[in-house]
């Protein structure tokens, strides 16, 4: 299997379906269409032309899945990704608001509303906007941690300071 066709991997699979299925249950509508095998939907996902990213629900959560966009975003292959933890993502100055976020997530389900900084792995700085994060809740109602899809955000200077909300 290609570095760049991890939608092949059978746990892929079943985790988009999960992502998908928990996206469907709590905003009421697809994030992509669901036409197509289950392995379809994985690779349509993967290459969707904006961000989804999750994490697991341990204490100390990891990232578990990232698209295309994600990677590029983030500077990241599939076997970095999976072995990082999501408050990598955030500096440490942004890491309380960002745990205010998955906090108020838990508690309603998702938020629509997100924007705020994260950092690449390589150290570059970006804004993301409405970006909406959800639960990720299986067939048996078992938490299984948090999704996050954005298609808006800009890279900003070393120099420049961005508020967030």
């Amino acid at each position: 299997m290609s570095q760049d066709s991890p939608w092949l991997k059978r746990n892929w699979v079943a985790h988009t379906q999960l992502m998908l299925d928990s996206y469907e249950r709590y905003l009421k509508k697809e994030l992509i269409p669901r036409e197509g095998s289950q392995l379809d939907q994985a690779k349509e996902l993967f290459l969707s032309p904006f961000v989804v990213v999750s994490h697991d629900y341990r204490p100390d959560p990891v990232l578990n899945y990232g698209n295309q966009v994600a990677l590029e975003l983030w500077d990241m292959d599939v076997a970095t990704l999976c072995k990082t933890p999501s408050r990598m993502t955030a500096e440490p100055v942004h890491r309380d608001e960002r745990k205010r976020l998955l906090k108020r997530t838990t508690e309603n389900g998702f938020v629509d509303d997100y924007s705020g900084i994260r950092i690449s792995q390589n150290g570059r700085r970006f804004l993301i906007r409405q970006a909406v994060v959800w639960n990720l809740i299986d067939f048996k109602n078992n938490y299984r941690g948090q999704a996050a899809t954005f298609s808006d955000w800009e890279w900003l200077d070393e120099t420049e300071t961005a508020t967030t909300e």
